[in-house]
């Protein structure tokens, strides 16, 4: 089934590109002491440039290891994993990655937080200087930027954890559960953040999250997993405006059936966050 029919927002080369992320028919299997262990079995997908999808699904199905899967951090058991046309053999450099946990260096400020990419990755240091300044405008830490970590709030941390993850401009980013620990209200504002980031940059975006309300409200497409081994439910295609304010998104007839129709895929019972 099908939720809406909103053709889905493209980068302006996505036809001379083709795909962005190329997901086919991948299995992932581990061998432990006891038994062998089928993470993902059979799961195709396939990603426009300048689209923002989400993964969600039960806990232990399989929606971290198919980011892992995408960054060249682990290799499918069978099946391909392409990252605009080329097979992911090993990590990616092409990539931006967002986890759970902000991870800084507590004795780098925010601004060399951020530019501990650049330093990595031998950036010329007059063009990251300039794209920091770029990037902590568009993420609101205008005035932190020589804050450090523990005089940061937990979505300031995670804004910063962003703009060292988009100082590359990479074509595809990440986002493993970003914002699973933060609270409510800031976890709406970085939803809101999240959005008109995207909407900015063009980058394509795969967001792994266990909240179905925050996967509607910022996806395009929502990818519905089973539980392991994981593979793919079905694709809901998100029929709402690109223009998204947050409260009148949340009672929109659209978002209801959208959400709805991912609880009864995954069996909830509960309303999500």
């Amino acid at each position: 089934m099908t939720v809406g029919n909103t053709t889905t927002q493209r980068s302006a080369d996505a036809t001379a590109t083709g795909a962005a992320v190329d997901i086919e028919q991948v299995a992932v299997r581990f061998r432990t002491k006891k038994k062998d262990v089928t993470a993902l079995r059979d799961v195709s997908v396939r990603i426009e440039p300048g689209e923002f999808v989400a993964i969600v699904g039960a806990s232990g199905c399989g929606k971290s290891t198919l980011l892992k899967l995408v960054s060249g951090l682990l290799r499918p058991s069978s099946g391909q994993v392409r990252l605009h046309g080329e097979d992911v053999r090993g990590p990616r450099r092409d990539i931006g990655y967002v986890f759970q946990r902000a991870a800084l260096l507590e004795w780098r400020t925010a601004r060399r937080n951020i530019l501990l990419q650049a330093e990595m990755r031998g950036m010329p240091k007059a063009q990251a200087r300039q794209r920091v300044d770029e990037l902590i405008a568009m993420t609101g830490l205008t005035g932190f930027e020589d804050a450090y970590p523990n005089e940061l709030s937990g979505g300031m941390q995670q804004r910063v954890a962003l703009c060292r993850a988009l100082l590359h401009r990479p074509p595809v980013l990440l986002m493993d559960e970003p914002f699973g620990a933060l609270d409510a209200l800031t976890r709406e504002q970085m939803n809101v953040e999240l959005r008109r980031i995207w909407r900015e940059t063009g980058t394509t975006v795969l967001l792994v999250t266990h909240s179905i309300a925050e996967a509607v409200y910022l996806a395009n497409r929502v990818i519905v997993m089973t539980p392991r081994p994981g593979t793919v439910a079905e694709v809901i295609d998100v029929d709402l405006p690109v223009e998204r304010d947050y409260g009148p998104t949340m009672s929109a007839p659209e978002f209801a059936r959208a959400t709805g129709r991912i609880r009864d895929l995954l069996g909830a019972t509960t309303t999500a966050e």
